[in-house]
């Protein structure tokens, strides 16, 4: 019987790393690629003499093609797929029909079993799969607090050369307060007395790993006052609320209007969480959002290739006024001109799809992920 022998695998593909990527046949999988960024450069001679496809399966918690470590890139050699925290979709096992429902205006006129408070506990239990099994808040909690720990003590460390883990710590509180706004990097660096290039190496190596993500402003525009600043979200809710150490009965007490307006914050990154995945498997859409120095704004903007758009504003409330749809109805006559198909959307906490005029409905949240 031959003597089996344990090998450090991270020390092996460190130096010997032409020897490691070697493969015959079959697919390779290499799971953490970005604690050993020196296996890129031997993947990309291997794949260059060698294009079998599926050579190699990668997967890894950070954006390889954004680390600091990584100088070649696998453009045109590798097919990237981001794993999203989960969907109520996916969660209870329904194919998701909102994008398509959107374009055609077609949603059924009523959604029960999802109030306000049914959707806050969607919200906190977040999308994460080991979170999802938990059974109670605090195990969640709990859960992602470690999660964020482990991030900051280890894999971080293999990104990014972070040495003020108590600062990275501190930021990615800010930043999950943030989440939903347009992000003030001046007002950060002077919070927290450390310098721009240093917060944005930190805000760049927390993209790199999936907590945060930026909205692209729509542009597409002669209008000279559009904004031009991207908005910036946290990708899972129930980190965010866990990190904020938020309360569900306490965030039920707020309203729209509220000064904090943590119901709303949630709400919006709820539903960004939910659209960036539905968007993330169909090529033929981009996510955008718009916003104007009149202050006017409107949360997100589906573009379809074809540039039919569809808005959506969200709010935490089950009332819908008028007033609601006013910056997308000014968005219509004035930017669009009305000569591009557009559909104006208000998702709300309420149970009924309700016409507005003009092609504006008020639709439930649960639309999301209900038929």
């Amino acid at each position: 019987m031959s003597a089996i022998i344990k090998v450090e695998l991270p020390l092996f593909a460190k130096y010997d790393p032409t020897n490691f990527v070697k493969n015959p046949s079959g697919t390779m999988m290499i799971d953490e690629i970005q604690k050993v960024p020196e296996l890129i450069t031997e993947i990309k001679h291997a794949v260059d003499n060698d294009n079998r496809p599926g050579q190699y399966l990668l997967t890894g918690s950070a954006n390889i093609s954004s680390l600091p470590s990584v100088s070649e890139s696998l453009a045109g050699r590798v097919k990237n797929i981001r794993l999203r925290p989960l969907t109520v979709g996916e969660i209870l096992k329904v194919r998701p029909t909102f994008l398509e429902r959107a374009f055609k205006a077609n949603f059924s006129s009523q959604i029960k079993g999802y109030d306000k408070s049914t959707i806050f506990d969607l919200a906190f239990r977040g999308g994460f799969p080991e979170a999802v099994r938990l059974r109670t808040p605090q195990e969640r909690k709990d859960w992602h607090k470690d999660y964020i720990d482990t991030l900051i003590n280890r894999d971080l460390q293999d990104i990014a050369n972070i040495k003020r883990q108590d600062a990275l710590r501190e930021l990615i509180n800010i930043l999950a307060s943030w989440s939903g706004k347009f992000m003030e990097v001046s007002k950060i660096c002077s919070f927290m007395a450390i310098t721009k290039p240093t917060i944005e190496s930190y805000i760049n190596a927390l993209e790199a790993m999936y907590l945060f993500e930026k909205v692209s402003p729509w542009t597409r525009t002669d209008y000279d006052r559009v904004g031009r600043t991207p908005k910036t979200y946290m990708t899972d809710t129930g980190l965010m609320a866990s990190v904020l150490g938020w309360n569900k009965n306490d965030i039920m007490l707020d309203t729209d209007k509220s000064e904090t307006d943590r119901a709303g914050k949630l709400m919006e990154t709820f539903v960004f969480q939910e659209l960036t995945a539905q968007i993330g498997v169909d090529n033929q859409y981009n996510l955008f959002q718009y916003r104007d120095r009149e202050k006017r704004e409107i949360d997100f903007l589906i573009e379809r290739e074809d540039k039919a758009l569809v808005g959506v504003e969200v709010k935490s409330s089950a009332r819908v006024s008028a007033d609601d749809f006013a910056p997308q109805r000014w968005f219509v006559r004035n930017i669009l001109k009305n000569k591009k198909p557009y559909l104006g959307i208000v998702l709300y906490s309420g149970e009924n799809t309700f016409s507005f005029g003009e092609n504006m409905l008020a639709v439930p949240i649960a639309a999301l992920w209900a038929e």
